[in-house]
């Protein structure tokens, strides 16, 4: 998930602190370290972290100092990570567990600012340590979510291997074929991070819960050296493979979600696997490239249509320069590391590759869920103009897709109803139950996973 404040100008100048002005109160005056705090705390509500905790980290991040929030994070994973090591789980796996997850979200903070510097040692080594602590939380689960991998190729890679985790609504055996969702992070979110903010939710309602990455996606960008492909489907539709081998999967209740920069991939993937019965994208785009360019200053756009060299010049001046706006110096110091280049021209030209073009439209013959949230500055009008695409482009567009859009004013207005998450889960679940043809809540009680849920 990402929330992309860009300031207007690439000055050290920006709005005057206004924490209650803001779709929910802003944890620091950098509206992008706020942003990333807000996710943090969000991820409280299903056993991801701690709101105490993310607030004493809070208490030690200073604004436009990524070394500071590398710090403060560190700082509360190594302590929560200790707790975890120093608990007998076979007296209290409960807490164990608890500490463990909240370790694994404290590393990927610790790391979330650093990827300016591509060389950085800590990028690999934080990663590590937040694989280690989550795999050992999902050991303690009831039933343990299934990592697993899936051979792949692209057009512009070659062959690499795609990723997942499967979470089992029920036991082996204990109730058959499921209702399965396959959840898709996007410009900078993990499949981990995606079990607190989306999986729990699905589980909870019984629904299987399937989480994958793709090349630019952060295990697989760290251990394979690749970057975002345009060509999508090559991550998603291996994993679709693989899941139509499994007894407890319902391949006709098969839905593809993207949140974010995912609600980009999740179409482009769909377009060439006729196998999902619905698409969900969460604060999507028709096109990242045309949103970040709406809020970089003009001059950089200039540079980008007129001189590739003077705009590379100019963007890792950007990166390595702390007086500009975080949010300008985080975009693009991510994206060149998740596009696996030391080009911003590079970066940016093949972002642009990666768009809800009018063919993929056309060969979307499912139904298709748009969401926005009220008062999200990241996407713009990107939601309106990917649900315009899909109600006009393709046939039977307008019965095809669902259009919604979450409130400020319940606190679901944020970038992908961030901290919110229970409203946004509820209205999507609704929808799909029409979908699919009804879940059987009433008679299917999930089994008990341990994260929030009875």
């Amino acid at each position: 998930m990402t929330g992309l404040t860009l300031a207007a100008t690439a000055t050290t100048s920006w709005p005057p602190y206004s924490p209650t002005s803001a779709p929910m109160f802003q944890l620091s005056s950098d509206s992008q370290i706020a942003f990333y705090l807000a996710e943090t705390i969000g991820l409280s509500n299903w056993g991801g972290a701690n709101t105490g905790e993310v607030l004493r980290i809070a208490t030690r991040v200073v604004p436009n100092d990524f070394e500071s929030v590398y710090e403060a994070y560190y700082y509360m994973a190594e302590q929560l990570f200790s707790v975890a090591e120093s608990v007998d789980t076979t007296k209290d796996p409960v807490s164990a567990r608890e500490a463990y997850y909240h370790a694994a979200t404290y590393y990927r903070g610790a790391d979330f600012f650093l990827h300016g510097n591509q060389s950085d040692p800590r990028l690999d080594s934080l990663w590590d340590q937040q694989l280690d602590s989550f795999n050992k939380a999902n050991a303690l689960l009831d039933i343990p979510g299934e990592r697993f991998t899936v051979k792949a190729h692209s057009e512009a890679v070659g062959d690499y291997e795609a990723i997942g985790i499967f979470y089992a609504a029920y036991p082996d055996n204990c109730r058959g074929a499921r209702p399965t969702i396959m959840v898709g992070g996007g410009y900078d979110s993990s499949q981990e991070e995606s079990y607190h903010s989306t999986c729990a939710q699905l589980l909870s309602r019984g629904v299987n819960c399937v989480t994958y990455e793709g090349p630019g996606q952060p295990t697989v960008r760290r251990h394979q050296n690749i970057g975002f492909v345009a060509d999508w489907w090559s991550a998603a539709t291996p994993v679709v493979d693989y899941l139509s081998t499994r007894h407890d999967v319902d391949m006709s209740k098969l839905a593809l979600n993207g949140l974010s920069f995912g609600g980009i991939l999740a179409p482009i993937a769909a377009s060439r696997d006729p196998r999902y019965s619905a698409v969900i994208a969460i604060d999507g785009f028709h096109s990242a490239q045309d949103a970040f360019g709406q809020q970089f200053p003009a001059e950089l756009i200039h540079l980008f249509n007129t001189n590739a060299s003077a705009f590379d010049d100019a963007m890792n001046s950007i990166v390595a320069n702390s007086t500009y706006p975080s949010s300008l110096r985080w975009v693009i110091g991510y994206g060149l590391w998740a596009f696996d280049t030391k080009s911003p021209f590079d970066w940016f030209t093949r972002l642009g590759e990666i768009v809800m073009s009018p063919e993929v439209v056309r060969n979307l013959h499912m139904p298709v869920f748009v969401a926005k949230g009220q008062d999200d500055l990241s996407t713009l009008d990107q939601p309106e103009i990917a649900y315009k695409m899909l109600t006009t482009g393709r046939d039977n567009g307008k019965a095809l897709t669902y259009w919604h859009e979450f409130n400020t004013s319940t606190g679901a207005g944020e970038h992908c109803s961030l901290g919110a998450e229970s409203q946004l889960w509820q209205v999507t679940m609704e929808w799909l139950s029409d979908v699919w043809g009804g879940l059987s809540y009433a008679d299917d009680k999930p089994a008990h996973h341990g994260q929030g849920r009875e």
